[in-house]
């Protein structure tokens, strides 16, 4: 399981330049380390009132959108980041001044190394009173200072509350009261056909409406993102869109801007958004405990088409099949077998294999639910306690009411060294400890040459047999200075990771 040491801030980009990939609409970001913590608490919580009734579909507005733009608009904000790299990338770098990152905002200083300065450009809803902001985590990622503006000029400096790369859904916070929202609707009441309005800052010209419908739900297999339930619409959505809102006619949040698929670089038509309730869910999560936490079964699963719906005596092409039950899961444990066709999960129907796995990642971990199969024709029942999913990312926080760190090797990651870490980064069989997953190149870490695939056999002279001996030997040092004999390259060295100079 992956576990985080200290303030390790996720650092994954998700912009891709090619041709005909897909890129997120928003800003170029960075590492950092100051922010994207969030000390957990299972006393915080906040109610954001759900509107389920679906929207009118005997009619559509005939004279104009402006009620719902006004309604809407107020509650979407600029959100503006500034991210530092310690050792900038010379400027002579191929590609590195290509015009395309220019138009992402990427503020490049002609210097040839150095401390370098990034900008980043998006967009945020506000979905409380007291200023809890819905955005993607592709947006403050990083990001050392983060600034909101609202569309009355006020300006806010904000903090991360906690970030979720798996679904790219981050919440940030400002201080202040009787702030204006964006109410939620049922996203899974949305369906194709339904008007939409998408607001945010594209390429930083300012607040910006676009109208469109709702091309597709339940959008997956994009390659976006590791939990992907996408709202997809033909609203231009651009760069600077990202973690803004998509609204239905009556001013309701649907989906938070996420990517586009596109050819230029702007939008052509194909925009993805995740569903609000997805985002309610990660918010709930992310203020509560500062992670979130979801479910694993221990199967690999696949859609059901016509023809293996006949093999397998189906009426229809729905359910899950499973191909494999991996070994000691809570799957092999309730007794699933390959070949069976899962059709209820927690008394929620399967169509496919999407929903089967929202449905298991959406469950808290600890729980038995029944689990309807077909076998061999013939319908049963199972129970399966599901488990916490194996690499849940958390991130590392403080204790409450602390404002100071006060361990070691900040901004490290590190995880148990299992099969497929090993087979990631060629670990030896014989090689043990806890695997560096990723490493804050602002760090005193990174300074010492550590890096993603490097693994910590000790600490301290002291043997480390996984990610949680890493984390307790690093909890509450009484030096600053850390010795470390760590497996890279195909064999072992020392090194002393010194963080008294940024201390």
């Amino acid at each position: 399981m992956k576990t985080n040491i200290s303030n390790l801030i996720h650092n994954r980009l998700v912009l891709s330049a090619l041709t005909g990939a897909l890129i997120t609409g928003g800003a170029v970001v960075a590492w950092a380390e100051e922010t994207g913590k969030a000390a957990p608490s299972e006393k915080a919580n906040v109610n954001v009132p759900l509107d389920e009734i679906s929207v009118p579909r005997d009619g559509l507005p005939t004279g104009s959108y402006a009620p719902v733009v006004k309604k809407v608009a107020p509650a979407v904000v600029k959100i503006e980041t500034t991210t530092t790299v310690k050792n900038a990338p010379p400027e002579d770098m191929p590609g590195f001044n290509d015009p395309f990152w220019q138009q992402f905002g990427r503020m490049v200083p002609r210097q040839p190394s150095g401390p370098l300065h990034q900008h980043g450009l998006g967009s945020g809803v506000i979905v409380t009173k007291d200023g809890y902001i819905l955005t993607n985590n592709h947006v403050v990622d990083g990001a050392s200072e983060v600034k909101v503006t609202m569309t009355d000029g006020r300006e806010f400096t904000a903090k991360v509350v906690g970030r979720d790369p798996k679904s790219d859904i981050a919440v940030v916070k400002v201080t202040a009261d009787n702030l204006p929202t964006v109410p939620m609707a049922d996203s899974d009441k949305v369906e194709v056909g339904d008007v939409v309005l998408a607001v945010g800052n594209p390429f930083g010209v300012g607040q910006t409406v676009t109208k469109g419908i709702v091309s597709a739900t339940e959008r997956a297999g994009m390659g976006i993102e590791d939990f992907e339930d996408f709202i997809q619409t033909d609203a231009a959505i651009n760069p600077g869109n990202s973690g803004g809102a998509l609204v239905d006619i009556d001013g309701r949040l649907i989906g938070i801007n996420t990517a586009i698929l596109s050819r230029s670089g702007g939008s052509q038509g194909v925009g993805f958004a995740v569903p609000s309730d997805l985002a309610r869910n990660v918010m709930h999560n992310l203020i509560a405990y500062g992670h979130v936490t979801r479910g694993y079964l221990g199967v690999s699963i696949q859609n059901v088409t016509p023809v293996l719906a006949e093999e397998f005596k189906l009426k229809t092409a729905e359910g899950a099949l499973v191909s494999e039950v991996q070994a000691d899961s809570p799957a092999a444990k309730a007794g699933f077998k390959d070949g069976d066709v899962v059709l209820e999960f927690n008394g929620r129907k399967v169509t496919d294999s999407l929903h089967l796995r929202l449905a298991v990642a959406d469950t808290k971990p600890g729980s038995s639910v029944p689990v309807e199969v077909l076998r061999n024709g013939k319908k049963e029942t199972l129970k399966a306690t599901v488990q916490q999913l194996p690499g849940s990312e958390q991130l590392a926080a403080n204790e409450p009411g602390s404002n100071k760190d006060t361990g070691t090797l900040n901004g490290v990651g590190v995880a148990d060294v299992d099969p497929q870490l090993r087979s990631e980064f060629n670990i030896p069989k014989n090689v043990n400890g806890a695997v560096i997953t990723q490493v804050d190149p602002s760090s005193a870490s990174a300074d010492a040459g550590l890096k993603p695939g490097d693994v910590i056999e000790e600490i301290n002279h002291q043997a480390v047999k996984g990610a949680d001996d890493a984390v307790n030997l690093t909890s509450n040092p009484s030096d600053k200075r850390t010795l470390l004999r760590v497996w890279a390259n195909g064999g072992s060295h020392y090194v002393v990771v010194d963080e008294s100079k940024s201390s």
